[in-house]
């Protein structure tokens, strides 16, 4: 039986489409939290999973890329916002489809099959951890040294790195990456750390989408895994 996982805070939505879902013959299981619906993932190990954006502890686009980082389930994001810039970022965050509400049920099961049939049935069991590339940071010329190799960042992106690599490990929040790279008084907005981080991962890791050195953690920011 496919297992899908419903990240939803409304409880009368979340009911009516859990209800729905095992009618149509789906293992349900329902999460009214980010903390919940993350440990959910290896315990319950969906097939499928809808998360709403807007949850009482993180950011739903936060745990799409927390998600997307452990798992290549489909995930189809819901939300009230219909806006582009929404709809690009949750994408950007690694949902499959997105469905803005309200939005009727049958067009939501249409979409999990489609999106279901994209991929091979499988449980969402971590990812197997790839070889680590050897990284290291040139201070005198400000660089990145990938393997041995150059690599051009800018300034916030090798002040961001020197930190991470000065403290492998320690979970950082976006507000204290956004005052190490421009001071504790400037006016910049939280969401120019998420373009750092992206831009990073695209020079940094083998694969970008799926990182093993800069990690997202949910509802808080991000850590350097050497």
């Amino acid at each position: 039986m496919t297992r899908v996982l419903v990240v939803e805070d409304d409880p009368i939505l979340g009911e009516m489409l859990t209800l729905y879902l095992e009618e149509e013959r789906f293992e349900v299981l329902k999460a009214v939290t980010a903390a919940d619906a993350f440990a959910s993932l290896s315990s319950f190990k969906p097939n499928a999973i809808i998360l709403d954006l807007m949850l009482p502890d993180t950011d739903g686009s936060t745990l799409c890329a927390a998600f997307r980082e452990r798992t290549d389930v489909p995930i189809i994001v819901t939300s009230m916002k219909s806006a582009v810039a929404d709809r690009i970022r949750a994408i950007s965050s690694g949902a499959d489809d997105y469905l803005t509400k309200p939005y009727s049920v049958q067009e939501l099961k249409a979409r999990l099959m489609a999106v279901l049939r994209r991929v091979p049935p499988s449980s969402a069991v971590e990812r197997p951890e790839r070889p680590s590339v050897r990284l290291s940071l040139d201070m005198e010329r400000r660089l990145i040294l990938l393997e041995g190799r150059p690599i051009e960042t800018t300034f916030s992106e090798f002040e961001m790195m020197k930190l991470f690599t000065q403290n492998p490990g320690r979970v950082f929040k976006r507000e204290e990456l956004l005052h190490s790279v421009r001071g504790i008084d400037s006016f910049v907005n939280e969401r120019a750390v998420d373009v750092h981080i992206t831009n990073l991962r695209r020079k940094i890791e083998s694969n970008s989408k799926t990182p093993q050195h800069i990690k997202t953690v949910w509802g808080v920011g991000y850590k350097f895994i050497p």
